[in-house]
């Protein structure tokens, strides 16, 4: 399911000697791997952006499935980021994720299922260290 992204293109942030350069091709965004690839760093500082950005909205392991539901259910025009959700969403939530025409998703975890995706929602984290920065940029799974 390939449909452009309704909020951000585009999300730069830099923390100390790490910068997240994410360029969004799609409305939602599946960011997989392993364990210790980065993920839930990666969370934490797109979270950071949330205090300053009224169009993010982070969710993790701190909230309930019913804060989660409450927030997303009536949530427009944002890019919703949910780390841990192959543990975290119900298959309600899930499904509002897929048929969700008024936000925008980057969904995190090491083995998200039962989204209506393709293998061009699928990403994994990219690597490269320039200038002593590690720059991390999403890199399609295909």
């Amino acid at each position: 399911m390939k449909s452009k992204p309704l909020v951000l293109d585009h999300l730069r942030t830099v923390h100390e000697s790490v910068v997240i350069d994410f360029t969004f091709q799609n409305n939602i965004t599946i960011l997989t791997g392993s364990a210790g690839t980065g993920k839930t760093m990666v969370f934490s500082f797109i979270s950071e952006c949330e205090a300053s950005n009224p169009d993010v909205i982070c969710f993790n392991y701190l909230n309930t499935q019913e804060e989660i539901e409450d927030n997303i259910f009536f949530a427009e025009r944002k890019l919703i980021v949910i780390d841990n959700a192959d543990v975290l969403l119900t298959d309600k939530i899930r499904k509002h994720i897929s048929l969700d025409d008024k936000n925008q998703y980057l969904i995190i975890g090491r083995n998200p299922k039962n989204f209506f995706a393709t293998k061009e929602n699928f990403y994994e984290l990219e690597k490269t260290v320039i200038n002593n920065q590690t720059v991390m940029k999403l890199k399609p799974t295909f």
